[in-house]
């Protein structure tokens, strides 16, 4: 199939989750019992873990507001966890009134006690403008004191802005090494985005094995677009021995996310028979699905087989609108 790789880099768009203190089990109604009668007495990491039983209904049914309460009791002691939940909950109106400038003087506060998820949510704030001006240098600040503790969300969003656009800051060379730290940590996206790197050689030498190394590390955590491109590797040739089946194999886990690419390279298989057995069905059945999410090589196949069936000239298949 003369089909290439797809060069997209995946930019994710920042986000806030609760982030609630790890417990090495799910708490009990007893392990509740003792977080209060510790959190009554003043403890504030006993504080936040109760606000996080309440939060996420550890043990108690879950209380969102209760959870604040909790959250905020150790805030005023600058418990940094208490303060990063409380920055989220205000950030994201859970709990309590949505107020975005409250959550960033949180995140603020756990951020300058070193905190590596305060720097990044405080970068996020900034790179978005979220409760405080827009400023990509101190986002890209916030981002690297992040990044430098080994937070790997942080890392791969350095590496997504030393990609970017017009910024100054565009170092491609740079994007390859927070990709490859946050990558090694096992995040996905980093791992498809430094796969496409080492595929057209961006900021590093091209390299065939590399690439398909890392996209399949993506490709085996469900990442739809690593799938596709992995499936494209074994369909070529690329950095692995060819493999047809293999590339069915692949693309069908990304059609089956919804990929629309994916499902046109399905279809052809189908229809012509590669690395499976030709099923004109199945080809058309894939086919629709590509074409009803406006991909046109997808709508120009069905229109072919459509005219080879009738033995008339091709006519324009219509796609049910989304609407």
């Amino acid at each position: 199939m003369n089909t290439k790789l797809c060069t997209i880099l995946a930019v994710l768009s920042c986000f806030f989750i609760i982030s609630p203190i790890v417990f090495s089990n799910t708490p009990s109604p007893e392990d509740v019992k003792n977080y209060k009668r510790a959190a009554l007495q003043g403890d504030a990491l006993a504080q936040c873990n109760l606000g996080s039983c309440y939060y996420n209904g550890y043990g108690v049914e879950r209380n969102p507001q209760e959870a604040v309460l909790w959250y905020k009791k150790a805030a005023i002691q600058r418990e940094p966890e208490a303060l990063i939940n409380l920055g989220i909950c205000y950030m994201i109106g859970s709990g309590v009134e949505k107020n975005p400038q409250e959550a960033v003087q949180c995140f603020r506060k756990a951020a300058e006690q070193g905190r590596a998820t305060a720097q990044y949510y405080l970068g996020v704030c900034y790179e978005n403008g979220d409760g405080v001006k827009e400023n990509p240098q101190e986002a890209m600040r916030w981002f690297r004191k992040a990044a430098e503790q080994g937070e790997p969300e942080a890392q791969f969003y350095l590496g997504n802005l030393y990609c970017g656009g017009n910024r100054e800051e565009k170092n491609l060379q740079e994007a390859v090494r927070w990709y490859r730290k946050a990558a090694e940590q096992g995040h996905g996206t980093a791992q498809y985005n430094l796969g496409v790197f080492y595929r057209n050689g961006y900021g590093v030498k091209e390299n065939p094995q590399e690439a398909v190394r890392w996209l399949r590390k993506a490709a085996e955590q469900g990442y739809a677009s690593a799938q596709f491109n992995l499936g494209l590797c074994y369909d070529e040739g690329y950095g692995v021995k060819g493999n047809p089946e293999e590339a069915v194999r692949w693309w069908i886990k990304a059609a089956e996310q919804g990929l629309d690419s994916a499902q046109l390279c399905l279809g052809f298989c189908y229809e012509h028979g590669v690395g499976v057995e030709k099923d004109p069905q199945e080809a058309v059945r894939w086919y629709r699905k590509a074409a009803k999410q406006g991909n046109l090589k997808a709508i120009k196949s069905l229109e072919v087989i459509q005219s080879s069936q009738s033995g008339k000239e091709p006519q324009k298949e219509v796609i049910p609108s989304k609407s």
